[in-house]
Parts: structure tokens; sequence; C-alpha cells
């Protein structure tokens, strides 16, 4: 159970440090890329204002903008996409390095097939 224990927490860190990892390359190369062939469109941009922001004549914001920001939710969408492909790609390259398991060895005669192969023997 120990071991169970340990490979368990083994793998929830390299899942935050590959999480790290696959959200950096989505948020500064992907998203780039993919922005580029959509007419260089930042989806982190992209919104529906509802309500405009409200600025006194001293600049100061009396109501914040309220917006539906749905690039945002771009961006997890693709983030979500991309880790899924990694880890598939990983569990398919893990399973790849297990041993396919072997069929066990057929069973021999059970103990009752020796005894009374034995009886019979001791007959003769």
């Amino acid at each position: 159970m120990t071991g169970n224990v340990i490979d368990l927490s083994v793998a929830v860190i390299l899942g935050a440090a590959l999480n790290a990892v696959i959200n950096g390359f989505v948020k500064e190369i992907a998203m780039p890329f993919v922005g580029h062939f959509v007419g260089g469109a930042d989806f982190s941009q992209l919104k529906i204002v509802l309500d405009e922001a409200v600025i006194d004549a001293t600049g100061k914001v009396v109501t914040p903008e309220n917006s539906i920001n749905y690039g945002s939710w771009i961006n997890t969408i693709i983030n979500l996409v991309m880790v899924g492909l990694v880890l598939f790609i990983i569990v398919k390259a893990y399973n790849k390095t297990k041993k396919p398991v072997e069929a066990p060895a057929p069973a021999g005669p059970s103990e009752i097939d020796l005894l009374t192969e034995i009886r019979d023997a001791l007959k003769k």
C-alpha cells in the first residue's frame, strides 16, 4: 500500500509541474500561433461588453465595465485539449514500455488426482 501512496504523490507533483509547462506552452506559443492564422486575434482580449465603464471628469472609474470574456474561455478550452493530448501521449508511451502479461502456466494435476494415482499404484 505504501508504494501506491508514494506513486500517487509523485504523480500529483509531476502533474502540477506538467500543468505549468503546458499552460506556458499554450499561452506563449500555441495561442499566438493560432491567433496569427485567424487574423491576428488575441483570444484573451475577446469579449462582449454588456455595460460600458462609467468614468467621471477626473478620470476615476465610477462603475467598472461589465463584459462576457469569452476569449479567456477559448484559451481554457485550447489548454484543456493540449493537456489531454500530452497526457494521452505520455500514457500511450508508458503502456508501450510495460511488458505484456504472460498467460499463467497450465495447472498441474490437483492433489486429489495425485493421491488417486498413488492409491492406484499401491493397489497394483
